[in-house]
């Protein structure tokens, strides 16, 4: 049995707690007479009501234990409250080696085996899931797995659409051979993808829907725009489109501007390694991998929340490098540029401009996304004459993968794939 790697990188993970230890500390005033505690601590901003409400409650309690404590010693109480500052990091820190050590002697492992592959072509294939329905080819992301779609028995999209009226194709992109590490988007797009879209075609005979999700929305929505007349329908699940949309402008600037430091990687190995990609998602909720590890600890590992647990990370450890040349094009124009929002983002020449697209579309946008800000996926519901828009209360993941998702999201775009494009766009 392979050892499990995750979280990856592991020892940026365990430094950044060391870290977090340490500038707690740090930040602890000395003088006497100050006030012991004013502001948050570093990675303890809760986002939710209930967090926050936690949050205070934790500061409540240490603040009086220093007090009392200094109070009967005839001190200022901060040496009690550092004091109890670190018994607390040291907990948490503890918890999260364990939750870490229990995620990795965890016995699930995925053994569902592939459906039938139509095509291939390099390291691509086809999967047909089967199923009686209107056909749907669904793109994932460049960057991961194309498994999160077919994550695990109860928890698989596409194995639930295919027993409920739809028949699911999905273009599994593969790991990048020599040849794919010189790819462009328009040879991904313009290429596999057209190349994958007329194999769907010649084995269902007809136009299909195209279901993009995440980075794969792109891709999709430029594949319609070139060729409609294949496309009965198009529906983007949790895809970008403007990279500057509300407070992520500055954040975008900021990973873009990483590219200059991150060219002797792209130069000597031909692509963006997936460490350095999950770094990049890591900085988007820096502590958000030591919360979820500490409060994995605390579930029963035979439980089946826990075995979920692992085959989500187990998913998000095993990403797929990116080609050096659509790193530049992602990291220098999404995100520095703003190039779909722009309509600068070309393919084959081509702006991608989804005002062009006539057919029937649905969105799907997660309001809990922090990989994919909803006012981000707003402006592209915006630029699509027409478009239904599915408010998802879930998370990017959560929404195609979670505990929940088959209520918030595998129902309503079943009932969308069944009902679109049924005739002429």
């Amino acid at each position: 049995m392979t050892p499990r790697r995750g979280p990856r990188p592991l020892p940026a993970h365990l430094a950044l707690a060391v870290n977090r230890a340490l500038v707690t500390m740090a930040a602890i005033p000395s003088a006497p007479g100050s006030t012991p505690w004013s502001g948050s601590w570093p990675g303890f901003a809760p986002r939710s009501a209930a967090g926050r409400a936690e949050h205070a409650r934790i500061l409540r309690e240490l603040g009086a234990r220093a007090e009392k404590g200094g109070a009967e010693r005839k001190g200022t109480g901060t040496g009690d409250f550092a004091a109890a500052v670190w018994q607390r990091l040291a907990r948490e820190d503890a918890a999260l080696l364990r939750g870490i050590a229990a995620y990795r002697a965890h016995p699930w492992r995925r053994e569902m085996p592939d459906p039938p592959a139509l095509w291939s072509e390099g390291p691509a294939r086809l999967l047909d899931y089967g199923g009686e329905g209107p056909a749907a080819l669904f793109v994932p992301s460049l960057v991961n797995r194309a498994t999160v779609l077919d994550l695990m028995p109860g928890h698989s999209m596409l194995r639930w659409l295919a027993g409920h009226g739809v028949r699911p194709l999905l273009l599994d992109w593969g790991a990048p051979g020599a040849a794919e590490r010189g790819f462009t988007l328009t040879d991904w797009i313009a290429g596999r993808l057209e190349r994958a879209l007329g194999a769907a075609l010649a084995v269902t005979g007809g136009p299909v829907a195209l279901v993009g999700y995440c980075m794969g929305g792109l891709l999709a929505l430029a594949a319609a725009l070139r060729a409609p007349a294949r496309v009965r329908g198009l529906a983007l699940l949790a895809t970008p489109w403007d990279f500057h949309a509300g407070s992520a402008g500055p954040r975008a600037r900021a990973v873009a501007g990483l590219l200059p430091g991150l060219e002797p990687a792209l130069g000597t190995t031909g692509t963006l390694p997936v460490d350095v990609l999950q770094l990049l998602f890591a900085g988007l909720d820096p502590f958000g991998i030591a919360r979820k590890f500490r409060a994995f600890g605390r579930l029963d590992p035979t439980s089946p929340r826990a075995a979920h647990f692992v085959a989500l990370e187990d998913w998000l450890n095993d990403g797929i490098p990116l080609p050096a040349p659509v790193a530049r094009e992602c990291l220098g124009g999404w995100y520095g540029a703003n190039t779909p929002a722009a309509c600068a983002w070309r393919v084959a020449g081509a702006a991608v401009d989804p005002r062009d697209w006539r057919g029937p579309s649905f969105l799907a946008i997660p309001r809990g996304d922090r990989i994919v800000q909803p006012e981000s996926a707003r402006a592209l519901a915006a630029g699509l004459p027409g478009a239904t828009v599915l408010d998802v209360p879930a998370g990017h993941i959560g929404m195609a993968a979670g505990m929940k998702a088959e209520a918030v999201l595998w129902r309503p775009l079943r009932d969308w794939l069944a009902s679109a494009g049924q005739g002429p766009a």
